[in-house]
């Protein structure tokens, strides 16, 4: 099983958030192979796809950001899969929009989601593919920008990014992560 966990927070006043980016490429990866994240459990919705034979967990947890290793862990014990199995999507503000960058592992950076995921399976070698939403061009609290949407001009790089991710989740079903991260990572 392979599980793509996209990062973000619940609700209408989040939706279009630069921190909910995560959301938005399941989303991306939903509509364009007709899946719907229409199971809830764990505190997260969800769907479980077959793609080849293998078995394909897109999950968007519920529990707000800071909370999103809570829902993974308890997806992880029930469904019984190793950390290898999960790819993390999540906003990156030291990328610019439009930029997508896959790694195997790494630290949290200072994203609360990823520490918190980090801390929930005490293991830092997990997948992620980061969504850039570039920093603000002036100055604000980062939670303040994060939380705000995004700029009229980062829209359509940012709307690139997301088909990008999408399409690099696709290819990480069918193919190895290294050789995914060899094309995407260009």
């Amino acid at each position: 099983m392979k599980c793509i966990v996209g990062l973000g927070n619940p609700g209408k006043k989040y939706e279009k958030t630069r921190h909910n980016v995560g959301f938005m490429v399941i989303d991306q990866l939903a509509a364009d192979n007709h899946w719907k994240l229409n199971q809830e459990k764990f505190k997260s919705l969800y769907t479980i796809e077959h793609v080849n034979g293998e078995k394909v967990l897109l999950l968007k947890p519920q529990t707000y950001m800071n909370l999103s290793g809570e829902a993974l862990r308890a997806f992880a014990d029930y469904y019984d899969f190793e950390i290898d199995d999960f790819l993390v999507i999540y906003d990156d503000l030291d990328l610019p929009p439009g930029k997508v960058r896959l790694r195997q592992k790494g630290g949290h950076g200072g994203h609360n989601g990823i520490r918190n995921i980090i801390d929930h399976f005490h293991d830092k070698s997990f997948k992620r593919l980061r969504v850039g939403i570039g920093r603000p061009s002036v100055p604000m609290p980062v939670v303040d920008y994060v939380l705000g949407s995004f700029d009229k001009d980062q829209q359509e790089p940012v709307q690139d990014s997301i088909h990008k991710a999408a399409k690099a989740c696709e290819a990480w079903i069918e193919r190895p992560f290294q050789e995914v991260m060899n094309e995407y990572n260009q």
